[in-house]
């Protein structure tokens, strides 16, 4: 059965009852050439535990563009990044949907099996998820609806095309169903062709900061933000409809479940909350995280000693079970009627933060960011063009390379685990992605150096991802970064019941868990750079929406007056920090820089101890290296290289700089200096009357570090096509 659907901006054709039988519920959707298959699986089966066993995975098949799996194994392996993310999407969009009580474990699998370079497939993916999952034997009544929102010269566009979207200054996908708003996933895109260079080591900095270098960068205040969300509410609506009305004939009869109750054992829960509730509320007030879980276990062993517990068997189960269920009515109950938070906080305060910078004195910069019992370590680290991020998407013919990179680590300790350390999860790839996108406008496009950061969660209470965000923006500046704007953000909550609500500013563990959205800001003082919301209810108004805003924009503000007030005590560590020079010379001297087969190029490097990275459609040169006088002395050497007359014929002027070794000997002995030190030994200058040379001291051979300008006594051991090698006496 086939049904066309023409909504927002796209011609959607769905397959149904054709592929996948057997599943509970199967939808194969075409959108332009992209071909996407989603499948639902259902256990017949209930977990005993009290969650959702919903698991979402989004799989590109490489032959749906073409392409054939690289490595030594041809054939798809792990999830990619993008692969991680778009599932996580899904999950979040659709799980609100599932009935309280529901506990069968679900499968959404989504295949990629016909890729276009124009089409979004988040959006096509989420949107064959939810039909397969409406049309499915699971008490699921509506659809949801996944759409994109761009921002091109001012204007908001709806499902941008591929190339639409790379002019766009806004990236939002939205997800919801009818006029109710589920999920939120934002980010500001960089102007194009405002920056043209951005200085990237600062104090004594090789790059000077151009005359047309704009201190701008793309931020969306919240009126805007609020307007383009409204935009793509209203096509959610539109959308969401459309399926309704398209689907409904053909969805299958509800199968015959169980639901779970909210609460397992109702004479346990009424002992809880008649004697028990003044323990449970002081219990919940304990300031410290460990205080409170220790003293509700303390709850829960008095209850399953006591007479009434041991005389109606109840299990221990039973009493962890009511005792939670009372637990998130009384921090409900006493934030909505009372105004008062587990740690004491007003509403709308934040906690405590304190701000310690390049406390890692090996590391180029490091940032200790602590707000309450949230502390995050982030670390940045600056490489050259050979430390990029190569990844592959679908949509893209060639391999993308990333400069900057955002690794988000969460060990167990950090909330008192004794777990394994394990390869990344879902959530830390989330959590890392959305730090980045809230940090990248504030860095410029063209990035004359790689930059990685770090973030190892030391302690966990909420909010570890926006603490990394403020982490990270110093990090970067501890580096000698010269970001455009500090960049800080907060993780707002809400409670809400029948006509009552309260919008919760940074959020710890407890209000996430109990509470009924994680909308979590960042941005500058002007706007916002990046959003994530999740939604636990059915959906969210505008009016509570644009509350979380404004008051998130006050904590925000009030988090980077904190942060401005530690960047002006940073004290970098040039010594670490490596150099690099960015110049520009004639692009037709390029091939004279790297000579005969790469021979000049590589007699440079070797000699200065610097990398080289030339492009050569634009005649750009760019030197790195750990000695700043290393780097100068290259670029001096490449500089004289390009203003030979007879540049072409470079073999006879590169022998020109080579010294006369005829005065050495194999066997002869020196006292010498270090030159320059590499990642292959040193250059050790010596001298014999009125010659002078430089002579190689293979790493193999050096016993203890050397130092640049130290004494040391060699000997040449041989001196082969006009080189010298030496050893250490």
């Amino acid at each position: 059965m086939q049904i066309n659907i023409q909504a927002n901006n796209q011609e959607q054709i769905f397959d149904i009852n054709q592929v996948a039988k057997q599943a509970a519920g199967a939808v194969m959707l075409k959108v332009g050439k992209a071909v996407i298959l989603a499948t639902i699986a259902r256990d017949e089966n209930q977990v005993s535990e009290d969650f959702l066993p919903l698991t979402v995975q989004y799989i590109e098949k490489q032959y749906a563009a073409g392409k054939i799996p690289g490595g030594y194994i041809k054939r798809e392996t792990k999830p990619g990044e993008f692969e991680t993310l778009t599932s996580r999407i899904i999950d979040r969009s659709l799980r609100p949907l599932f009935p309280k009580g529901y506990a069968y474990p679900t499968q959404i699998t989504v295949l990629v099996l016909s890729a276009d370079s124009q089409v979004d497939l988040q959006v096509v993916a989420l949107n064959a998820a939810s039909a397969a999952l409406f049309l499915s034997d699971i008490p699921v009544n509506r659809n949801v609806c996944g759409v994109r929102v761009a921002c091109v010269d001012e204007n908001f566009v709806l499902n941008p095309s591929l190339d639409e979207l790379k002019q766009s200054t806004l990236d939002l996908y939205l997800a919801g169903v009818d006029d109710e708003l589920l999920m939120i996933e934002m980010r500001s895109l960089p102007s194009k062709n405002e920056i043209s260079a951005i200085p990237v080591v600062a104090m004594d900095s090789l790059i000077d900061i151009p005359a047309n270098f704009n201190q701008n960068m793309n931020e969306f205040s919240e009126e805007k933000m609020l307007m383009a969300i409204e935009f793509g509410t209203k096509a959610i609506a539109n959308g969401s409809k459309a399926y309704n009305e398209a689907f409904k004939a053909y969805k299958k009869a509800d199968a015959i479940i169980n639901l779970k109750p909210q609460i397992d054992n109702l004479d346990a829960y009424e002992l809880v909350r008649g004697m028990y509730g003044a323990d449970v509320k002081s219990a919940i007030n304990q300031m410290a995280k460990s205080e409170r879980a220790s003293e509700l276990s303390k709850i829960a062993q008095n209850i399953l000693q006591s007479d009434i517990c041991i005389a109606q068997g109840w299990s221990e189960a039973d009493i962890v079970n009511a005792l939670n269920k009372y637990k998130k009515e009384v921090v409900r109950a006493q934030i909505l009627n009372e105004g008062l938070r587990a740690d004491g906080r007003k509403l709308d305060e934040v906690r405590p933060i304190s701000i310690q910078t390049n406390i890692l004195p090996s590391a180029h910069g490091s940032c200790l960011f602590t707000r309450g019992q949230t502390q995050a370590l982030v670390v940045a680290t600056l490489g050259n063009d050979n430390d990029v991020q190569m990844s592959e998407l679908l949509t893209q013919k060639t391999p993308v390379s990333e400069k900057f990179m955002f690794n988000y680590n969460f060990p167990g300790f950090s909330v008192g685990e004794a777990s394994q350390l394990k390869a990344p999860g879902r959530r830390e790839l989330g959590h890392g992605n959305l730090a980045k996108r809230a940090l990248y406008p504030s860095i410029d496009v063209d990035l004359p150096q790689s930059i990685r950061l770090v973030s190892e969660i030391l302690e966990s209470n909420g909010s570890s991802s926006m603490a990394s965000v403020c982490g990270g923006a110093l990090a970067l500046r501890a580096a000698g970064i010269a970001s455009i704007k500090l960049v800080a953000g907060v993780a707002m909550g809400l409670v809400l019941e029948d006509d009552k609500y309260a919008i919760l500013t940074d959020i710890m563990g407890l209000e996430d868990h109990d509470g009924d959205m994680d909308f979590k800001v960042a941005g500058t003082h002007e706007g916002i750079t990046a959003l994530q919301m999740d939604i636990k209810l059915g959906g969210i108004s505008m009016q509570i929406l644009s509350q979380a805003f404004n008051q998130a924009k006050q904590a925000r503000e009030h988090i980077l007056n904190i942060m401005e007030e530690a960047n002006r005590q940073i004290i970098i560590n040039e010594d670490v920090l490596p150099k690099l020079e960015l110049f520009s010379v004639d692009p037709s001297k390029i091939v004279d820089i790297i000579g005969q087969a790469g021979k000049t190029i590589k007699e440079i490097i070797e000699k200065f101890g610097v990398s080289v990275d030339l492009d050569r459609d634009k005649g750009e040169v760019k030197i790195a290296g750990d000695e700043q006088k290393n780097v100068r002395a290259a670029k001096d050497y490449i500089i004289e290289i390009t203003q030979k007359d007879n540049g072409r014929n470079f073999k006879s002027n590169f022998k020109s700089h080579k010294p006369d070794i005829s005065a050495f000997s194999v066997g002869a002995e020196f006292d010498g200096v270090v030159k320059t030190t590499t990642n292959f030994g040193a250059f050790i200058a010596i001298t014999s009357g009125s010659s002078s040379a430089d002579g190689l001291l293979h790493i193999s051979k050096i016993k203890s570090p050397l130092k640049t300008s130290q004494s040391v006594r060699v000997k040449i051991a041989e001196i082969k096509n006009g080189k010298i090698s030496l050893d250490l006496l």
